[in-house]
């Protein structure tokens, strides 16, 4: 699976997650590394950087200043789903290695 190019925008996403629907993340791809800039609601600027595996799914760490002006840092696993129209849905397990730690889970999908 190749997410060059793509644009995600999330769909769903717990109470203690900062990314909303106003959120867009931009993919690069180059081999298996996998890039992209976000932002968009509570979010002022936000990077990350992951490895794709064989099957698709991203590991990868996020960086991101908030509109509170706070640096929030974080993990996340997204697993792909191919939706019905051929465009890919992420579901994603993430944690927050920074502030309270808490984890959670979202949905982003390819616009």
């Amino acid at each position: 699976m190749n997410y060059n190019n793509k644009t995600f925008r999330p769909v769903a996403n717990t109470k203690n997650g900062e990314t909303s629907h106003e959120t867009l993340f931009k993919y690069t791809q180059k081999e298996n590394i996998l890039t992209a800039s976000y932002c968009g609601g509570e979010i002022l600027e936000g990077h990350l950087i992951g490895v794709v595996s064989s099957d698709g799914t991203i590991d990868m760490r996020y960086h991101q200043v908030n509109i509170k002006g706070a640096l929030m840092t974080g993990r996340c696993v997204s697993v792909p789903e191919i939706m019905e129209n051929g465009k890919i849905r992420l579901h994603e397990s993430w944690q927050w290695t920074s502030g309270d730690q808490s984890k959670g889970n979202s949905i982003i999908e390819e616009i």
